[in-house]
């Protein structure tokens, strides 16, 4: 058989799905859980800062990570975890993605108003426009369709 190329890999088969913290990760799992991916990879990004005192100190960093991992595995208990330490969050989500080989990115995009989208970067467009695979925006809570829906 045929190698799969990135054009006939199921988007599902690896996906790397970024969490901020613990309520960001618990929110994200359970609205990528309906599309029953293959194999998830969670991800914590520790920035650090440039030349200055890191944002958070690394206990508090590595918690917030643990915290994090614990509820993906509530609704994915097989999920990989990994945490990376970068200045640039999203090169950091891209070069793990392409480190694990992951079919797809999927994340819930993080709120905020335009002024704090644009202190931020707006991370989601980035994540979205850069990316050399698919990347999946998955719907807030309040968008995740009920079975009352149907």
């Amino acid at each position: 058989m045929d190698a799969p190329t990135p054009h006939s890999r199921d988007i599902l088969d690896h996906v790397l799905v970024p969490v901020a913290h613990e309520d960001d990760a618990t929110q994200t799992a359970l609205a990528l859980e309906p599309y029953d991916p293959v194999h998830v990879t969670a991800i914590h990004i520790v920035e650090k800062a440039d030349g200055a005192p890191d944002k958070t100190p690394v206990e508090q960093s590595e918690a917030i990570a643990a915290d994090s991992f614990a509820a993906i595995g509530t609704v994915f208990p097989d999920a990989d975890e990994r945490v990376k330490y970068a200045r640039r969050v999203v090169d950091a989500i891209f070069e793990a993605a392409d480190e694990l080989d992951a079919s797809a990115i999927a994340f819930r995009p993080r709120g905020g108003n335009r002024v704090v989208q644009f202190l931020s970067g707006d991370r989601s467009r980035k994540l979205v426009t850069g990316a050399n695979r698919p990347v999946i925006a998955l719907p807030t809570r309040d968008e995740v369709p009920s079975d009352a829906d149907s």
